[in-house]
C-alpha cells in the first residue's frame, strides 16, 4: 500500500473518531442490516477457501437462513440418528462493502446459530471458531476490514461427524446473521440486563443494568437515557451520567416505578420496550429490550404460581426442525406451530435439547408461552447415538462431549446473557439426562430399583455418577451469577442415582422424565425441591399424576411435533412420537390432549377395528384411533369421541346413537360399538344440554381431484415472505380421502420459489428439495418463499387421474 494514501487514510480516521464526539449531525448509533441474502455456496472441501483469488464463480448462490443436509439425499448408508440425511462440510462467501465514513466505527458481524464447528474469516484473516451449532455468537471484524473498499467473509462448516446427535440437526448458516455497527463508545453486546420485581397488578418495578464500554484512547462523559413504553405510551424514564476511562467498562443501574402494570400472562402477554441510548453530544449507541412484567414463584408444596395466580404446565418437549425445511426455519412457520401449540391448550415449551433461535423466543413472549432454555444433552462424556435404527446395531459416541471441557461454561455463559430479558423464559436447564443409567454414568443404587426406560444395572466398568453432582454444581453456580430471577433445572433420567450423587440438589427445581412413580416418595425425603415432569408420555395416567397432587407443577410431553431423526430402520426418517406430524396435522393425540387442557368447548370422533389385536404399549404409545368412517359394510367398529364437554351424541346418518356423560368413563374417552354403515357420523358435544361444539366423518369415495387452500394470497417482494399451500386429495363431494397417497407435481410460474413438499410420511425417504412429493393420509404442504419482484405467481399442482388445482399468488412491493 502507497505509503502516504494509508497515512492519510488514518488520519481520516482519526478525525471521523474525534468529530463524532463533538458535532452533531455525524453518522452515529448503532446499525444492524440483516445480513442473509447475497452468499455463495459450495458443499465439500476447498483448500484455503477464505482466500480471495479462489474462484467461486460456479459456487452456489444462495440466502441464508440455509440448511444443506436437508437437501440430501436420503439414504441407508446415512445415520438414523440424523435421518438418514447427509453432513459434511460446506464453506460459505460473501463480499461486501463499509462505506469510507464509517470508518472509526466498530463492525461485527454477529451469527445466531451455525451447525457445527464452524470457522470464520474476514480479508482472509481467521475471526474465531465454534464448535457448538446451537450457540449464537459475534466476531470483531474492524482491524480487517477495508473501509470504501471490497470485503470477502468467508465461513467453513465442519459436519463431518454428522452422527453427533441423537435428533436431526442440520448442516451449515441456518439461522440469521446480521452486520453491525456501532461507536467505539457503546453498550456492550447483550449489555441491557433488566429484571422485574414487587410485581402485582397495581405496581412494579423494573431493574435494568447497563453494561458500556469506551474502547478510545480517551476518557468520555456520558449520559444513559432509557425510556419504558407501552406501545406509544412513555411510562418511565431514567437519565444516568457516567465517566468512563480509556479501555473502561462500566455498568450503569437503572429503576424504573411502574403504577397499574400490564402484567405478562399466557393468556394476555402484554409487552413494554426500553428504549436505551448512550449519549456523548450525541447519540452513540440505541438499543431496545423487550420487557415483560410477572411474577414467577415455585412452591414445593403447591406447585407454580404466575402473578400470584397457581397454574399447572401444560407442556411440551419440541425439536428445531420443521421436516422439509430442515433446521432452517423461518419465523412464520414457528409461529403457525406455535398457534397450533396454543389451541390445543398448551402454555409451556421445553427446547429439547438445545437453545433455540431469537425469533422463537421472540414469539413465546408475544404468544404467552412459558419456555424452559435447555443448553446440552450431554457434558463431558458422550451418550450412544444410534446409527442403523433406534435402539439398533452398534451406537455411535460423536457429540458435543468433545468440546464441553474448554466451551460448555462459554457456550452456557452466551446462552444466558442472550436470552435473560426474555418474560417467556421461566427455567434455565443444564442438561437433559445426562444422568441415563449407564449411559455413560453408573451408580450401584441402580441395582435397587427399575427405571422406566432401561433396565440397566450397576456396571464397574463404567464411569461413576458421583462426577454428575460435581459438573452440576459447577454449571448452576454459573448459571445463577448470571441470572438470579429464575431458578435452574434438568431433565433427570435417573432422579434415584442422582439423589445420591449431588446432582439434584444442585438444582433449584427438579425435572423427572417418565418417573411419576417417584413424586410422591422423593416429595416426602426432599421436601424442599419443587418437582415436574420435564418429559412425559401421553397417558391420562401421567396427567393425573399432576392434576392429583398440588406439588407437582406440570408435564412437558414427549413432543409436541413429530422431527426429524431418532428414527428407526431405514427407511423410516423421524419420530412418530409428536401430536402433531411433520406438516402440522393434528394427530388424533392432539384432540385428546386438548379435551384435557383447553377450556374451549370441543369434541373429536375416531374409529378403530372393534376386533383388531394392538400391539404392547409404551412410555410414547397414542390412541389407536383413525378420523376415517370407511369399513366393510357391517363390520362392528369402535367410535371413540374425546371431548372437554359434559356429554356427547352421536348421530349415524341423522339417527340417534345415544346420548353419554363424560363423568361414567373415567378414561375421559366416550365410546360406542357401532356397526358400520355409509354416511355420515357426527358427534355433538353438550353443556347443560346445550349443543356447543360437534366433529363429524364421512364416508369418502375414490380421490378425483385435488384441493388447495392458502392463508397468504398476498406476499411482500422480499425473500424473507412465507407461504403455505393446503394441499388435500378429496372425493367426488369434496372430502378428503385418509387413504389417498397420490404423487402431486408442483409447478411455478412467477416471483416465488419452492422451499419445499412435507408430505408427513415416517417412511417416505423422496427427495425433500424436487417439485413431486406423494401426499400422505390425503394431504400434502407446500411451501413458498417470495422473491425480490413483484407480481403474479401461478402454482399449478398436478397429479395422475386428478383434476388439478391453480394457486394465485399476488407478489407486492
Amino acid at each position: 500500500m502507497n505509503k502516504a494514501k494509508y497515512t492519510i487514510r488514518t488520519m481520516t480516521a482519526l478525525f471521523l473518531l474525534l468529530l463524532s464526539y463533538s458535532i452533531a449531525g455525524q453518522p452515529a448509533g448503532r446499525s444492524v442490516q440483516n445480513f442473509n441474502s447475497g452468499w455463495k455456496f459450495f458443499k465439500g472441501e476447498v483448500s484455503e477457501g477464505q482466500k480471495r483469488d479462489i474462484d467461486d464463480s460456479n459456487w452456489r448462490e444462495l440466502d441464508l437462513p440455509h440448511d444443506w443436509s436437508i437437501e440430501g439425499p436420503f439414504g441407508k448408508s446415512n445415520y438414523s440418528c440424523t435421518a438418514y440425511l447427509p453432513g459434511g462440510i460446506g464453506w460459505y462467501r460473501k463480499t461486501f462493502a463499509v462505506p469510507e465514513n464509517e470508518s472509526g466505527r466498530k463492525v461485527y458481524i454477529y451469527f445466531e446459530g451455525i451447525y457445527n464447528n464452524s470457522e470464520v474469516w474476514i480479508n482472509g484473516s481467521s475471526l474465531g471458531k465454534r464448535p457448538n451449532g446451537y450457540i449464537s455468537f459475534q466476531y470483531d471484524m474492524t482491524p480487517f476490514i477495508n473501509f470504501g473498499g471490497e470485503n470477502l467473509i468467508a465461513v467453513k462448516v465442519d459436519h463431518s461427524l454428522y452422527g453427533d446427535s441423537r435428533w436431526y440437526t442440520g448442516s451449515g448458516i441456518y439461522r440469521n446473521v446480521s452486520l453491525v455497527t456501532e461507536e467505539p463508545v457503546h453498550i456492550k453486546q447483550w449489555g441491557v440486563y433488566t429484571r422485574t420485581s414487587g410485581v402485582t397488578a397495581s405496581k412494579a418495578t423494573l431493574s435494568a443494568d447497563i453494561s458500556v464500554v469506551n474502547e478510545t484512547n480517551h476518557n468520555v462523559n456520558l449520559k444513559v437515557i432509557s425510556t419504558l413504553k407501552n406501545g406509544n405510551e412513555t411510562v418511565a424514564k431514567a437519565t444516568g451520567k457516567v465517566t468512563l476511562g480509556s479501555k473502561e467498562e462500566k455498568v450503569i443501574n437503572q429503576i424504573f416505578d411502574v403504577i397499574n402494570p400490564k402484567l405478562w400472562s399466557v393468556d394476555d402477554p402484554s409487552l413494554y420496550s426500553l428504549y436505551t441510548e448512550l449519549r456523548g453530544r450525541e447519540l452513540l449507541d440505541n438499543t431496545v429490550t423487550t420487557i415483560g412484567f410477572r411474577d414467577i414463584k415455585f412452591d414445593p408444596d403447591k406447585g407454580f404460581f404466575l402473578n400470584g395466580r397457581n397454574l399447572k404446565l401444560k407442556g411440551i418437549c419440541m425439536h428445531h426442525d420443521a421436516g422439509t425445511l430442515g433446521s432452517a426455519v423461518p419465523k412464520e412457520e414457528l409461529g403457525r406451530r406455535l398457534d397450533i401449540l396454543k389451541e390445543m391448550g398448551c402454555n409451556a415449551i421445553r427446547t429439547s435439547h438445545n437453545p433455540f433461535s431469537p425469533e422463537f423466543l421472540d414469539l413465546c413472549d408475544s404468544k404467552g408461552f412459558m419456555v424452559i432454555g435447555e443448553a446440552f444433552d450431554e457434558w463431558e462424556l458422550p451418550k450412544k447415538k444410534w446409527l442403523a435404527g433406534w435402539n439398533a446395531g452398534t451406537p455411535g459416541k460423536e457429540g458435543y462431549a468433545v468440546n464441553f471441557k474448554e466451551w460448555a461454561k462459554r457456550d452456557l455463559r452466551d446462552f444466558i446473557l442472550r436470552d435473560r430479558n426474555h418474560p417467556s423464559v421461566i427455567m434455565w436447564s443444564i442438561g437433559n439426562e445426562v444422568d441415563y443409567p449407564n449411559d455413560p454414568y453408573t451408580h450401584p443404587v441402580l441395582n435397587t430399583e427399575a427405571n422406566p426406560q432401561t433396565w440397566a444395572k450397576f456396571s464397574e466398568s463404567l464411569p461413576h455418577a458421583d462426577r454428575l453432582g460435581e459438573i452440576a454444581r459447577e454449571l448452576s453456580s454459573l448459571v445463577r451469577s448470571l441470572d438470579k430471577t429464575r431458578p435452574v433445572t434438568a431433565g433427570l433420567a435417573s432422579a434415584l442415582m442422582s439423589n445420591e450423587t449431588g446432582y439434584s440438589n444442585a438444582l433449584d427445581v427438579a425435572g423427572y422424565n417418565y418417573q411419576e412413580s417417584r413424586y410422591a416418595g422423593d416429595h416426602i425425603k426432599y421436601p424442599k425441591r419443587p418437582l415436574y415432569g420435564s418429559e412425559n408420555g401421553m397417558t391420562l395416567e401421567m396427567w393425573n399424576y399432576v392434576t392429583g397432587n398440588d406439588y407437582v407443577m406440570g408435564q412437558f410431553l414427549w413432543t409436541g411435533f413429530e422431527y426429524l431423526g431418532e428414527a428407526g430402520r431405514y427407511p423410516v426418517r423421524s419420530s412418530t412420537a409428536g401430536i402433531i406430524d411433520l406438516a402440522g396435522n393434528k394427530k388424533p393425540e392432539f384432540f385428546f390432549r386438548q379435551s384435557i387442557w383447553s377450556e374451549k368447548p370441543m369434541v373429536f370422533i375416531g374409529t378403530a377395528d372393534k376386533n383388531a389385536k394392538s400391539g404392547p404399549d409404551n412410555l410414547w404409545s397414542h390412541k389407536r384411533v383413525e378420523p376415517v368412517w370407511n369399513w366393510p359394510e357391517g363390520k362392528m367398529v369402535i367410535v371413540n369421541a374425546f371431548s372437554n364437554c359434559e356429554e356427547v351424541e352421536l348421530f349415524l346418518n341423522n339417527r340417534s346413537l345415544g346420548n353419554k356423560k363424560m363423568s361414567d368413563f373415567v378414561n375421559r374417552t366416550i365410546s360406542w360399538d357401532v356397526p358400520f354403515e355409509k354416511g355420515t357420523l357426527k358427534a355433538i358435544a353438550k353443556n347443560n344440554g346445550k349443543s356447543v361444539a360437534e366433529y363429524e366423518l364421512k364416508t369418502t369415495g375414490s380421490p378425483v381431484k385435488i384441493v388447495a387452500s392458502i392463508n397468504e394470497r398476498s406476499m411482500k417482494a422480499d425473500r424473507n415472505d412465507l407461504s403455505h399451500i393446503f394441499v388435500t386429495l378429496c372425493d367426488e363431494n369434496g372430502n378428503t380421502v385418509y387413504t389417498a397417497g397420490n404423487e402431486i407435481t408442483c409447478e411455478i410460474e412467477g416471483p416465488v420459489r419452492l422451499l419445499g413438499m412435507e408430505d408427513s410420511n415416517p417412511a417416505n425417504t423422496e427427495d425433500y428439495k424436487d417439485k413431486k412429493q406423494h401426499a400422505y393420509h390425503g394431504k400434502l404442504l407446500i411451501y413458498l418463499q417470495a422473491t425480490d419482484k413483484p407480481g403474479t405467481a401461478i402454482i399449478k399442482l398436478t397429479s395422475e387421474n386428478l383434476k388439478e388445482a391453480i394457486v394465485e399468488i399476488v407478489v407486492m412491493e
